[in-house]
């Protein structure tokens, strides 16, 4: 019975399009097989959106809810970008344009050169959705192999590939169990898994640490670092800001469907009225003599330790400026970043 629900001719090229879960909502975005990608290029933009906006509109095609405003992004190939901002922000939204998962009203976006409703580009995809709608009645392996299956990857590479994904997600204990028996921990942990079956080169993860432990969500997070080691290209949305803020190279903070902050996180954290002078083995003494003459200079408010914001800091006086001053659209550290 689990074999025919799952049935699928491997042998053949997988279809075109989207794969739908067992609840209906979106389990994977995959490509004809066959299509050979280009080469990857070093600093090369795998992102784009250009004047991007999304109206949603009633029956009558007057506009209902604008889920973004004209949306301006450049995101290279080897960064960590993250995606911030309060329920009905738009970051879904984006996530979903980007996926050519839903049309936009205005603008393009362009993922590796390609539109986004290219359903060609989406072999080099991965993507995790807020929700993993995934087949309970299936146990991790056989969710793998199924997935897999759809790339049209062969059997031993499938195997290989589902083997290595369990053990880095941390279920090879429970990688015979169905997923109804699955925590949503658990199930966050195999819908990552399956969203990397294809060794994508751009993956998008929306909540990726949703439902983990504290244990869970530092290896999730190192888990997304060690993606972008390996060359990958992610883009997440999140909640949770400290976790943005451990990983993330860039962010973009949306208020409204409404671009109110870009820029690395080094440089939107950063004090600019504050100096900092960092040592290590300075004796009391010194330190006294150190306070001494920065006071023999005029200096005030002497500190000596470590001044930072925090990125929490940071959100919630994007959102609350933007409510004060509705027509605000700043943008600091916006410069192109430089990937490591």
């Amino acid at each position: 019975m689990r074999e025919q629900q799952m049935r699928y001719n491997a042998g053949e090229a997988a279809p075109y399009g989207t794969v739908r879960g067992a609840d209906g909502g979106v389990a994977a975005v995959i490509h004809a097989t066959g299509n050979a990608a280009p080469a990857p290029t070093a600093g090369e933009i795998v992102v784009e959106a250009r004047n991007l906006s999304k109206v949603y509109r009633d029956f009558w095609g007057r506009s209902k809810k604008t889920a973004l405003k004209p949306l301006d992004l450049d995101i290279r190939r080897g960064e960590i970008f993250g995606l911030l901002g309060p329920n009905g922000s738009g970051k879904t939204t984006t996530l979903k344009l980007l996926l050519g998962l839903i049309f936009p009203t205005s603008g393009e976006a362009l993922l590796f050169g390609r539109p986004a409703t290219d359903v060609a580009k989406n072999g080099r995809l991965g993507y995790l959705p807020e929700e993993s709608y995934l087949y309970k009645f299936l146990d991790a392996e056989e969710t793998l192999d199924f997935y897999g299956r759809l790339f049209g990857m062969p059997p031993a590479e499938r195997q290989r590939r589902a083997a290595a994904l369990i053990e880095m997600v941390g279920l090879s204990r429970d990688r015979k169990r169905q997923l109804r028996e699955y925590s949503k921990g658990m199930t966050r942990r195999i819908g990552v898994a399956q969203a990397l079956i294809n060794d994508p080169e751009l993956v998008l993860l929306d909540e990726p640490t949703s439902g983990l432990d504290p244990i869970g969500t530092r290896e999730m997070k190192d888990l997304i670092i060690d993606l972008k080691r390996r060359g990958k290209t992610v883009i997440m949305c999140s909640h949770l800001l400290a976790d943005v803020e451990d990983v993330c190279d860039r962010i973009a903070v949306l208020h409204q469907g409404e671009l109110k902050e870009l820029g690395r996180v080094d440089d939107l954290l950063r004090l600019t009225g504050v100096t900092q002078i960092k040592a290590s083995g300075l004796t009391p003494g010194c330190r006294d003599e150190v306070r001494a003459l920065l006071e023999r200079h005029g200096a005030v408010d002497i500190e000596i330790g470590n001044p930072r914001t925090t990125l929490e800091d940071l959100f919630l006086d994007v959102v609350r400026d933007t409510e004060a001053r509705p027509g605000r659209r700043a943008r600091r550290g916006a410069d192109t970043p430089s990937v490591e």
